[in-house]
């Protein structure tokens, strides 16, 4: 143990990052692919909107037990969305595979501020889910959002800013940025993860969404999956033209917060 530990500190970051990425795909990539031509998992239906019966069985043909590309790519890249301890990727490949979107705006850009209650810890990534859907869609214009201000950057197709997104004046100023007029074509939001912070930024922000488009609530902790089907009761009703339905994803690694809300706004 201590020589590995003494390993550790002499390999730099970056060929660290390079040597797990690679013991990952060999492991957990390859293995699950293969055994997922047999292994079929698909989402689990917690509870859905009025008039969700299509994306329902949209999701039900979805095999989060195999890994996809978008799998590979975001784990590359850094990202937690398809690496183990979520398979979120494995739905994202399905749904956003006929839609390729234009436009993404992704909050939560990973912090490691150990002071914010939104952060990854010390080994997190900032950007990393931003550089992963840029290298997905090459065509697409990536923005993002964050409230540690050491997180925000700006690069080819890839642009940022500020919110908190438990203040509703905060969040609309960033939906009145010039770069962000004509909507979205898919929205996730990896932000603070508490029931209040979703439903805040998701009231908002629905009515940006393109026609046809998506938007995901990631991270939902099972501690509030009573609260989202209070609120697929009752306040989804408002928003008329989107289809809801939320999912847990089938996942030996993770039996706490590995639920999405799944929205879709009708062409």
């Amino acid at each position: 143990m201590h020589v590995f530990a003494t390993t550790q500190r002499m390999i730099s970051p970056a060929t660290l990052e390079s040597v797990r990425y690679w013991r990952w795909l060999l492991k957990f990539y390859t293995l699950r692919r293969l055994a997922g031509i047999v292994v079929k998992r698909p989402p689990i239906v917690l509870a859905a909107g009025a008039g969700a019966e299509t994306l329902v069985q949209r999701l039900n043909r979805i095999n989060t037990f195999a890994p996809t590309h978008s799998c590979r790519i975001m784990t590359r890249y850094g990202s937690d969305k398809g690496r183990s301890w979520h398979n979120y990727t494995t739905v994202y490949d399905a749904l956003f595979r006929d839609c390729r979107p234009l436009r993404i705006f992704e909050l939560g850009l990973g912090t490691n501020n150990p002071e914010l209650p939104s952060t990854m810890g010390a080994n997190g990534k900032p950007g990393a889910s931003l550089r992963g859907w840029k290298r997905l869609f090459p065509a697409a214009r990536i923005f993002g959002a964050d409230i540690d201000h050491a997180t925000l950057f700006r690069e080819d197709r890839i642009n940022t800013f500020w919110c908190d997104q438990l203040d509703s004046s905060a969040i609309r100023d960033v939906w009145s940025k010039p770069e962000l007029r004509g909507g979205i074509d898919v929205i996730v939001e990896d932000g603070l993860h508490t029931f209040e912070a979703n439903q805040t930024f998701l009231e908002i922000s629905l009515h940006f969404v393109t026609r046809g488009g998506w938007y995901i609530v990631e991270d939902i902790r099972d501690v509030d999956l009573d609260h989202w089907r209070n609120w697929l009761d009752h306040d989804s009703q408002r928003f008329p033209s989107y289809q809801f339905v939320l999912i847990r994803l089938p996942n030996a690694f993770n039996h706490f917060d590995n639920n999405l809300l799944v929205a879709h706004r009708a062409s």
